[in-house]
Parts: C-alpha cells; structure tokens; sequence
C-alpha cells in the first residue's frame, strides 16, 4: 500500500462465507471494525458463540495503511490459518477488516496444503459476498478562537464536512475549543477561518 493514502476500502456491514472439506466445515465471518478493542469484544462473542468449534482462527487489519495487523493460527499448525486469511484481506485491499474463521473438524486430516486452501477459500467466498465502501482518511484536529469567529469556524466546519468531536469553552486567551476530524485535503480550509479578519 502506498503511503500517504487519502482513501481506503472496509467493509460496509459483516459477511459470512462457508467451505467444506473432507467433513470439515469452515465457517468464515468478517467484520467492520476500527479499533483493537472492537476486535476483542468481536473475537469474544465469536468464542461464545463457537464455543463447541475445535479452531476459532482470524485474521485483521486496521487504518489506512492495514497496520496493525495480525493473523492467529489458534491451534492450527504455524501459518496454515491466519496468514491464508490476512492474505485474502491484503488480497481484496481491505482494512479496518477482522476476518474470522471457524473450523468444525470432520475426522479427517486435510495436511498443511489442504488447510491452507480451506481457510483461504473460506475467508475468500465470505470477502466476494461483502458489500465494500471507501472510507476516507481523517485526522484530528483541536482549533481554539474567539468567540466573534464562531460563525467562520462553523461555516468552515460545515463547508469541509469536518464530525465535531467535542466543543469547549475555556478563560483562556483563545476561549472557545473544537476537536474535529477532516481529511487532510479539507485541513487547510479549516486552518484559514482561524485567521483574523
């Protein structure tokens, strides 16, 4: 992924996707998510859920860049489960994206090879049955001015498209505060209706 990426793909709501081999089943869920926490409270309720699977193995990647990232074998043997799912993700350039995928073992032994194509077309059939949007980059920024500049910030915050966060009023020199998120394109916008009159 190139650097400096001003838009990325996520996934609009959960997917799911199944595969069979051999009498397993390998049930595949992905999920919008944008924090680490999201993906605890995600993996939690999966393993709740599952609580009967023999493998609970998943995959995620988060922010524009897809780092963090990290793929779980959970039981499986080194790098037959995770990194087939991360790569599916990496794949469909996909981030802010966990990817989970349930194994109900069938009895038999499906070998590195197999388990590798199970969990890969598992993840796979879930990600081509997903609803994928853009998702632009944001970054946060704290602008502090004078009351008799409100309107302008506001127009500016308006004009931009800029999510409020959070809105202060302080003694200080510069009273009122404002804590926004906007793209990097709309920075300067916002920064030019700081400016006196």
């Amino acid at each position: 992924m190139s650097s400096g990426r001003q838009i990325y793909k996520t996934l609009e709501a959960p997917c799911e996707g199944v595969y069979k081999e051999k009498g397993s089943r390998f049930l595949a869920f992905g999920f919008p998510v944008s924090s680490e926490e999201d993906i605890r409270l995600q993996l939690g309720a999966m393993k709740k859920k599952f609580f009967d699977a023999r493998h609970i193995c998943y995959a995620y990647r988060l922010g524009p860049e897809g780092d963090p990232w990290r793929a779980n074998d959970a039981g499986e043997p080194s790098s037959t489960a995770g990194k087939p799912i991360l790569g599916q993700l990496i794949s469909f350039d996909l981030s802010d994206v966990l990817m989970v995928v349930i194994r109900y073992f069938g009895g038999i032994k499906l070998g590195t090879g197999g388990l590798i194509n199970a969990y890969r077309t598992a993840a796979k059939n879930a990600l081509e049955n997903a609803a994928v949007v853009e998702k632009k980059v944001l970054e946060t920024l704290q602008l502090s001015y004078h009351y008799e500049q409100t309107d302008k910030v506001m127009k500016a915050v308006h004009n931009t498209g800029a999510q409020v966060i959070e809105q202060s009023f302080t003694d200080g020199p510069l009273p009122c505060q404002l804590t926004v998120r906007v793209s990097p394109s709309e920075r300067q916008e916002l920064l030019l209706s700081l400016e006196p009159t």
